[in-house]
């Protein structure tokens, strides 16, 4: 990474490392460099998210009990958010990826770039401090506890109880068929199909089984209008 576009990206994360062979690794793909990757970091950066958004939370709503506390934490950390998150902060232009990779859509694939994210805010606070990685998550993350009061169920469990809850139909659960894998093995793409009794299949692309579910359910929920806004 040149030393411009270094300082570019520093300044959309909003700080300067003084280590920047640590930024350097946190957007290491393990197709570019599988020994010096981004891995360890993603481990760490995805307790330090996980920290930022819990002790939020609990100062937001001090009225919520656990469950509910639970609920939105997993609608913060998810994968989805992660990625939400990585766009917006121009993460995915900066991967370090194999040519193969980068060729076959790395820079899209939700693994690549929600692991990067966590990564990036583990680099965040090695070289920073806490307190650079908790600014970090509350300027990027600030969508997304914006829109807590949306449902924050994954799309399969929002589909699974609105395809139980139908009156005068069979409860019967969506049912998830693999239509396809395709790819290398640390980077696989896999296409998986839903049924519901009485609707039409819908289909979703992942970076593994349950993205491909998960994705394969919002798009069932999108064409039943179920999605709220």
């Amino acid at each position: 990474m040149t030393k411009p576009v270094q300082e570019e990206l520093e300044a959309r994360l909003g700080h300067v490392f003084r280590d920047r062979a640590l930024l350097q690794r946190a957007l290491t793909h393990s197709s570019a460099d599988s020994i010096v990757s981004n891995e360890r970091l993603e481990f760490l950066g995805d307790r330090v998210l996980g920290l930022v958004i819990a002790e939020k939370l609990h100062a937001l709503y001090p009225e919520d009990a656990e469950g509910a506390l639970a609920l939105k934490f997993n609608a913060l950390a998810r994968r989805e958010a992660c990625v939400t998150a990585a766009e917006a902060a121009g993460i995915p232009a900066h991967l370090i990826l194999a040519a193969s990779e980068a060729g076959s859509g790395g820079r899209r694939k939700a693994a690549i770039v929600g692991g990067a994210m966590e990564a990036v805010i583990a680099a965040l606070y090695l070289d920073g401090g806490f307190e650079t990685a908790r600014a970090f998550v509350e300027k990027y993350w600030a969508g997304a506890f914006a829109n807590l009061g949306r449902d924050m169920r994954d799309p399969k469990t929002a589909l699974q109880e609105w395809a139980q809850a139908r009156k005068g139909k069979a409860r019967v659960a969506p049912a998830y068929q693999m239509v396809s894998r395709e790819g290398p093995d640390h980077a696989p793409r896999f296409v998986v199909e839903v049924r519901v009794e009485g609707e039409m299949p819908a289909t979703g692309e992942g970076g593994s089984k349950r993205e491909a579910e998960q994705a394969a359910a919002r798009a069932m929920m999108e064409r039943l209008g179920l999605l709220k806004e």
